[in-house]
């Protein structure tokens, strides 16, 4: 696909361009990374997030690197190490880094094949989700047809659409295949504080798709499962435990309870290079980050001049604490969506996937 994806893109001077999700769904913006440190950078400040584009662009990164450095090495290893710790949660940061390093070590040609491998782990991704969209909406049917219905109601938590991972996303994948089927769906749409990247990012996607949708509070799934409002709930990962446990952004955990009460389907969606196979036990053992605690304090949006403006919302002196994801027990899972198929959610279907 030369470098040409739909949250990023390789530009005519070899460039990096990705839509500044900062922005979005008021705005429009494109950022342009040409060095390592800019890719570091957009990493951390979110202009970019989603497990599956913050592997791309530091991928991408590393490519940046060697170019920025004329293909020394140890350059390159220590821009990508500092690009491999620009956050903690997501695996597929770190995965896309341990690649690009293999490349930069046995390469002769390092911004060369630091370029093609940055492109052909993109281009994997893109695969990924469209056997995830395919797979996930093989559900969707099946569950369709047990309770002979023929409207399918969705509840999604954050963002794992086109803007987390390209080119359809993990959780999103399936409800856009479900589309192209020509299924009657709805998503209920977290809006998933403190950054709302439901209400945000989501719900932006699937406007722009005409899917129809509902952007509700962060609190009402529970109720909606409750009235047999939801068939099923998906959202995507960060990282999954070897074990099966998943982490995902904060409040999914609470999601999976209510949905194991009203005994609703629970899948999470994820490409195999989110899995992290090296660890034992998500719930105990994988970081959660936490983030300032001004984003919980503040939120922009249009004022009524039709102007992006941010306001507090807090009072001034209060404290707040801001734990960007949570991990939910496989016990709560259904199932693990991949482009390999359904995987339960345990070491040994998990430790086949090696």
């Amino acid at each position: 696909m030369l470098g040409q994806y739909r949250a990023l893109w390789l530009n005519h001077t070899g460039d990096l361009e990705v839509i500044d999700q900062r922005y979005l769904p008021f705005e429009k913006h494109v950022r342009v990374l040409k060095t390592a440190s800019d890719a570091c950078e957009a990493i951390q400040d979110m202009t970019v997030r989603g497990a599956g584009v913050i592997g791309n662009v530091a991928a991408f990164g590393v490519y940046l690197a060697a170019r920025e450095f004329a293909g020394d090495k140890q350059k390159i290893t220590q821009a990508a190490l500092n690009i491999r710790g620009a956050r903690p949660t997501a695996v597929n940061l770190m995965w896309a880094v341990d690649k690009m390093l293999e490349v930069v070590k046995h390469s002769d040609d390092v911004v060369s094949d630091c370029k093609a491998e940055a492109i052909r782990q993109t281009d994997e991704d893109v695969k990924r989700t469209q056997a995830i969209g395919i797979i996930g909406t093989d559900i969707i049917e099946s569950i369709m047809t047990d309770k002979k219905i023929n409207q399918f109601n969705i509840l999604t938590h954050c963002n794992a659409g086109w803007l987390a991972i390209v080119d359809s996303g993990s959780a999103l994948a399936p409800i856009y295949e479900a589309q192209k089927r020509g299924i009657d769906i709805h998503v209920w749409v977290d809006e998933t504080r403190p950054r709302n990247q439901g209400a945000r990012l989501t719900a932006w996607e699937l406007q722009d798709a005409g899917i129809k949708h509902t952007i509700i509070p962060d609190n009402t799934g529970g109720l909606l499962m409750q009235q047999g409002k939801v068939d099923m709930v998906i959202t995507g990962a960060d990282r999954v435990a070897l074990n099966g446990d998943a982490a995902n952004k904060i409040g999914t955990y609470l999601k999976a309870l209510a949905a194991k009460d009203n005994d609703v389907p629970f899948y999470i969606a994820l490409p195999i290079n989110t899995f992290d196979f090296a660890c034992e036990n998500g719930v105990s053992d994988i970081e959660i980050e936490q983030r300032d605690q001004d984003e919980v304090h503040n939120m922009q949006g249009l004022n009524t001049a039709g102007d992006v403006e941010q306001v507090r919302i807090t009072p001034l002196d209060s404290q707040a604490a801001n734990y960007g994801f949570d991990v939910t027990p496989a016990r709560l899972i259904t199932g693990l969506i991949t482009e390999k198929g359904v995987v339960e959610p345990n070491k040994k279907a998990i430790g086949k996937l090696k």
